[in-house]
């Protein structure tokens, strides 16, 4: 495994050659059951699943970007189904169930809501050991807030006498549904990238500077510019060669290497 690589081929067989343990944090989005077709490529997920959990470091966290297809009537919930495979056959943690936002969404007239988000579970081995938490601001910062509950406050003059308040700080910790502006990224050729912002606040979130980044499914390539981009070490595996070149050019030639998946390298 090398850092700083596009390997082109399958990703069970490119994830196969890896060593174990030599991934910090995974940020990808796999195809959604039959939402849409990738130069017809089929993908094997028990064998990516299997070999992700094999890869990744001790306190590393894979970050699965999923939906799922409405067929006959009925949601598939085969994102809820690998989140399960994730836990109870890998032995992952479901650290964290997150939504991915759309604040732009293509109306699609079924008889209900228009769906608007996606899953991010943030999957890990073990307690995750990096984290920076994104910061927001708080609206009532500088305004006083009770400790206590409303028994205290209704006790009597002596507890009244050592009531204690707390000052709403500048920032806290962003919540778990993060949104992003759909449309208005770099375009590319690829027909499904997801927003350089989302695999940006992953990256910042899970990992440290130096780290290695992975995308077995790279697609036009956006968790590698994100990581190079917050000064991490990136490897992404793409079957389709179309979209290797597309990664190419986001990433500038004379800072890309590409390999066949086929051919066993060493770190």
């Amino acid at each position: 495994m090398t850092p700083d690589t596009i390997y082109t081929g399958d990703n069970v067989a490119a994830l196969k050659t890896f060593p174990d343990t030599c991934i910090d944090l995974v940020v990808t989005s796999p195809p959604y059951d039959n939402l849409r077709t990738y130069g017809g490529h089929t993908w094997d997920f028990e064998g990516v699943a299997r070999e992700l959990t094999r890869v990744l470091k001790p306190g590393g966290v894979i970050v699965w970007v999923v939906a799922d297809a409405t067929i006959n009537g009925s949601e598939t919930l085969t994102s809820m189904r690998q989140a399960i495979h994730f836990k109870d056959v890998c032995g992952l943690r479901v650290h964290d169930t997150m939504i991915y936002r759309k604040n732009s969404y293509v109306p699609l007239n079924h008889s209900r809501y228009e769906q608007c988000w996606e899953y991010m579970f943030v999957l890990s081995k073990g307690a995750p050991t990096k984290w920076t938490p994104i910061r927001i601001p708080c609206v009532t910062v500088g305004t006083k807030r009770w400790r206590g509950n409303e028994k205290q406050r209704e006790a009597s003059y002596a507890m009244k006498a050592v009531e204690k308040h707390t000052e709403v700080k500048p920032d806290k910790t962003a919540p778990n549904i993060f949104t992003y502006d759909v449309g208005k990224n770099e375009r590319t050729e690829h027909n499904a990238p997801f927003p350089l912002g989302l695999a940006r606040d992953h990256i910042l979130s899970w990992s440290n500077e130096g780290d290695v980044v992975l995308d077995p499914f790279a697609g036009s390539g956006t968790t590698c510019l994100a990581a190079r981009d917050a000064g991490r070490r990136y490897v992404g595996i793409e079957i389709n060669a179309e979209y290797v070149e597309i990664i190419n050019r986001r990433l500038g030639l004379a800072n890309t290497q590409v390999r066949d998946a086929a051919q066993p390298r060493s770190l």
